[in-house]
């Protein structure tokens, strides 16, 4: 049978899209783990399966599952790694990488025995680049970088295909054989030992935070290692951290609703001509290593844990990523400006940072390049690097030089803050649990350790808190620190003494780390109150009311800023909601709405207490 190019075209259109393909077999040109999988009795099996619980035809489904692998199936090829590298630095040049050399030998030597899995965080479109570049670039099998379709752009995306980029659709609730395939895809790459990469979140965050990790990836991972009892994988968590990107504005836009603008051409081009200004280092840091396998067992031996274990390696890996992010000059000085809130002196900035200088070291975190974030040079540096780029405003006084967040970039630099805020949770929950010790009773320690608890589950959604125990000895530690002459020991104590611990500490941060998040609580929780029950609930309306309540409550000042009005806040709290069966129709549910808005609002003006007492604000 003769067939035209113009129907030989037509049939590579419709099997790229994994419709009907009449050769659902080996091709010589399919990425080894396609050709494996479409050659081996295990996969035929399950797509057997799959069709007869669908009531398809089992040919049908077959056909339909190679195109999917082919869409998906990468390769790394010498070519199209080297022209890939070379357009990548062109990509990236705005940044300098920096890497630990002690992690590289670290990787190297468990490179050697594993598959390894490299969970990231997510902050810029360079990700994707950097990550992979500080892996392959130093000794260590290049990954496969599982990345979403949406990056499929024409003219890039053979060469990304054939440099290790599997294209991975991001919505596959309603294709059981797309999900068939990716799952044996993803257990076939790792069954041939090979590295992988991917963003935790499943996307990159528009608040500087790290964000609720996604599970799908994961779950086929665990899936991987069920189904072939001789394979083993380490999850070796990545931290990347920018000085400064030029997307930040974009990203913090569309977090406040604004649409995105889809990847094309055009907006590659657009991307890369930005990467021509410089924008300091960019710091790649791997967490502690976690053995898969291991702790999969672990946990399934834990009857209560086994049923959410995946989450809890979810979990557990974020909390690996947070602990290796290092602190950025460029945080620290956002953080500044941000709780003056008003233009600052170089001295007043270093008032404002030496205190929080002081507690970074004293709990052994560390800071990006080694940085002294109590020298004068160095941050009059990182001031002056953040006029450059717009986030900051200068002006030359008379007397001094002073400093303030430029008008309309407040949002950038809370971005910029809350890529250290999780170093400063547990600071920020033990101050607010100080409040409600010297509020409530004589028994300071305990209702201290009760409304620790109660913070970790109203925000549960947006930080990633330790277990209960480990958090109660962890918060008992950190309370600890808040007088030096309890000398680290923690011990009984009454409204009056945490008064004085408050009013006599240096260093208050829960009004800067938790009043942006609460106040989108607040909006959310009010909003709920005004939900009729006899109207269904609809998600997206129900944000965009959200939105419309958080900006006029920004106009009437309401809110600190407008940095609560934003989706990727609201988003949590929507959570949390659900989780406590808020969204549920009934006269209970609407008494339990009421009770998560007055919950809110108590914890909320405990937080202005805490305002009230920070030295800033003191007479």
């Amino acid at each position: 049978m003769i067939r035209s190019k113009a129907g030989r075209g037509l049939t590579r259109r419709v099997y790229r899209a994994g419709s009907a393909d009449p050769q659902a077999r080996p091709l010589p040109a399919d990425p080894p783990e396609v050709a494996a999988l479409l050659s081996g009795d295990a996969f035929a099996a399950a797509l057997v399966d799959l069709a007869d619980s669908l009531g398809h035809e089992p040919r049908q489904v077959r056909a339909e599952a190679a195109g999917y692998l082919r869409e998906m199936g990468a390769k790394h090829t010498r070519r199209a790694t080297r022209d890939w590298a070379r357009f990548s630095h062109w990509l990236s040049r705005a940044h300098e990488l920096v890497i630990n050399p002690e992690d590289l030998r670290r990787l190297r030597s468990l490179d050697r025995k594993h598959a390894l899995l490299f969970p990231f965080s997510h902050r810029s479109y360079l990700d994707g680049i950097t990550v992979p570049a500080a892996i392959s670039r130093n000794g260590v099998a290049a990954p496969f970088v599982l990345a979403g379709a949406n990056l499929d752009v024409f003219p890039f995306n053979r060469l990304l295909r054939h440099s290790g980029f599997v294209y991975v659709r991001r919505s596959t609730t309603d294709n059981p054989v797309y999900r068939c395939a990716l799952r044996w895809y993803v257990a076939q790459m790792i069954k041939d030992r090979r590295n992988l990469c991917w963003s935790i979140e499943g996307g990159r965050t528009r608040t500087g935070k790290l964000r609720h990790p996604a599970y799908g990836l994961l779950r086929y991972v665990v899936d991987a290692l069920d189904m072939a009892a001789a394979t083993d994988a380490v999850i070796v968590p990545v931290s990347i951290v920018y000085e400064q990107l030029h997307e930040v504005s974009l990203v913090t836009t569309e977090a406040h609703g604004a649409a995105k603008r889809p990847e094309d051409l055009r907006w590659l081009w657009s991307f890369g001509r930005a990467q021509r200004e410089q924008f300091g280092r960019a710091y790649v840091q791997f967490g502690e290593a976690l053995p898969l396998r291991e702790r999969l067992a672990e946990l399934r031996a834990d009857a209560p844990a086994a049923p959410r274990a995946v989450e809890r390696i979810a979990i557990e890996t974020c909390r690996r990523i947070n602990h290796a992010t290092p602190v950025t000059t460029t945080a620290v000085v956002c953080t500044a400006l941000l709780a003056a809130d008003r233009a600052v002196t170089l001295e007043e900035v270093l008032q404002t940072v030496a205190p929080l200088a002081r507690y970074l070291a004293r709990r052994g975190h560390s800071v990006a390049g080694a940085a002294d974030l109590t020298d004068p040079a160095t941050i009059r540096h990182t001031l002056d690097g953040l006029v450059r780029s717009g986030v900051l405003a200068g002006f030359d006084g008379s007397t001094h030089r002073v400093w303030s967040v430029a008008s309309g970039q407040h949002l950038v630099a809370a971005f910029y803050r809350n890529t250290t805020v999780h170093l400063l949770i547990d600071r920020a929950v033990g101050e607010l649990s100080l409040v409600a010790a010297a509020e409530d009773g004589e028994d300071g320690l305990a209702t201290a350790q009760r409304e620790t608890l109660r913070l970790r589950d109203l925000l549960k959604f947006d930080f990633f808190f330790p277990p209960r125990a480990e958090l109660a000895a962890a918060m008992a530690a950190e309370l600890a620190t808040v007088d030096p002459r309890l000398n680290g020991e923690l011990r009984a104590f009454g409204p009056a003494e945490a008064w004085r611990w408050l009013r006599e500490s240096d260093l208050l941060v829960a009004h800067l780390v938790l009043r942006p998040f609460l106040d989108a609580y607040l909006v959310v929780a009010e909003q709920l109150t005004a939900w009729h029950d006899f109207e269904p609930f609809d998600q997206s309306g129900f944000l965009n009311q959200c939105l419309r309540l958080g900006r006029q409550w920004a106009l009437q000042k309401r809110l600190a800023n407008e940095e609560s009005v934003s989706l990727e806040l609201f988003r949590p709290a929507l959570r949390l909601a659900e989780h406590r069966g808020l969204l549920e129709p009934g006269h209970e549910a609407a008494q339990r709405r009421d009770d998560f808005r007055d919950q809110v609002r108590e914890t909320v003006r405990r937080v202005h207490v805490i305002a009230r007492l920070h030295p800033g604000e003191r007479t």
